[in-house]
């Protein structure tokens, strides 16, 4: 971890995808890279959201860790209806909503999500995730999500690939 102004943060505000609609992200998503996160060191990591009747998104994170599956279910909601793509997430009632930034997707392949949580006022932690609706993204793809992480400021160089052989879904 590396010491950051907490100061910077703002600036990564206006990242998210201006036009988002968040009925066409709904459904299941692959994780195909991620930057490291102590919370998934897993494989076939996959999440499917839903919306619920008090327009709250369920969120339910599966992976597979030492031959064992494991679910991680939350909450997502719209913080800012003027800015839909910036939603927060939670896992636990006692934790606050965390930012789950959608910065950019088509909905029917790829999406790439930052998140960032300052530890302490004294570290600041980025997260990344490219995403796909297959288990499987072409090279050209990952490329080409990168690049977009880094014309953003997000330093993908510890992006590393998330192992999706051998899966069934659990979702």
């Amino acid at each position: 971890m590396k010491a950051v102004i907490v100061l910077l943060v703002p600036l990564l505000l206006p990242l998210a995808s201006p036009n988002f609609e968040l009925n066409k992200y709904l459904g299941k998503w692959y994780e195909i890279e991620k930057l490291p996160a102590s919370f998934e060191k897993g494989k076939c990591i996959e999440a499917n959201y839903a919306l619920r009747p008090d327009n709250t998104v369920q969120v339910a994170n599966v992976q597979t860790y030492k031959g064992k599956s494991s679910k991680a279910e939350g909450t997502a909601i719209t913080q800012d209806p003027r800015e839909p793509a910036k939603l927060g997430v939670s896992f636990s009632y006692f934790s606050p909503y965390a930012p789950y930034w959608v910065l950019s997707t088509d909905y029917n392949s790829t999406a790439l999500v930052y998140s960032c949580t300052d530890v302490l006022r004294l570290f600041h932690v980025d997260y990344a995730w490219i995403l796909s609706r297959s288990r499987i993204l072409p090279a050209e793809a990952i490329y080409h999500a990168k690049e977009n992480f880094s014309r953003n400021n997000i330093d993908v160089s510890k992006m590393f690939p998330t192992d999706q052989q051998g899966c069934d879904s659990a979702l």
